[in-house]
């Protein structure tokens, strides 16, 4: 829309009010600022080459470090309304799950996991924040479609839990639908106690995220309150 100079200054002369409401839509119709690059949906950001730099906005799902004990970085994760990344990085941030940022940096692929390289100087804390649900999947079903996704599943205990210290746990668990892998990292906080005690055809509820290590597809909770013991 583009205010005629007669047609500002008839407003003008109608009082202050006027002015004030013709500057306001003047400001609304400037152009966006042009050093800001215009963000990449997370699913499409997925599917580009490896090398390809891209800048992507979502909301943390995993909070830097939790995952640093096997990933051997201080990444974190994020989500858009459209997928979900793993962000690597060397050095850790300070900010929770739910924070809004905008990243920048370069896909690639890390023992078969999507990831986003970046530094720190190229992810950007945004205004509001927002906690992502996660998505009630089958144990079958996880895998490359719901791959940087916050999942949930619920299901028994087929495998109790190996020791990979110090990297952390493997067990698998099985809803009926196929059997898949939760990887419990020791970064993320749990008691090795409570870890060890999980016995085959326990029932559990694990929340985290949906990755992948070279061939096999997990879930990998993100702190102690994602893996509850059902009743």
């Amino acid at each position: 829309m583009t205010l005629s100079s007669s047609t500002l200054s008839s407003r003008v002369l109608m009082g202050p009010r006027f002015l004030l409401l013709a500057l306001s839509v003047l400001a609304a119709c400037g152009d966006s600022d042009p050093e800001q690059p215009k963000p990449t949906p997370i699913t499409e950001a997925r599917n580009r080459d490896n090398g390809t730099q891209v800048t992507v906005e979502g909301y943390v799902t995993v909070q830097p470090g939790a995952f640093s004990s096997a990933l051997e970085n201080e990444g974190f994760a994020i989500q858009d309304n459209t997928g979900g990344i793993y962000v690597k990085l060397t050095e850790k941030l300070d900010f929770g799950l739910g924070t809004h940022v905008r990243v920048k940096g370069t896909l690639k692929d890390e023992n078969n996991l999507r990831i986003l390289e970046s530094e720190l100087g190229s992810v950007e804390k945004l205004d509001g924040t927002q906690q992502v649900g996660a998505r009630d999947v089958r144990t079958g079903d996880v895998g490359e479609s719901t791959e940087g996704l916050l999942v949930r599943v619920n299901a028994t205990v087929t495998q109790a839990a190996n020791d990979e210290l110090p990297y952390g746990y493997e067990l698998y668990v099985n809803d009926g639908s196929g059997e898949v892998q939760v990887y419990i990292h020791d970064s993320a906080g749990f008691n090795p106690d409570t870890v060890r005690a999980l016995k085959v055809g326990q029932k559990i509820q694990v929340t985290g995220l949906s990755a992948q290590y070279e061939s096999t597809y997990e879930v990998a909770p993100r702190q102690p309150s994602d893996l509850v013991v059902v009743p």
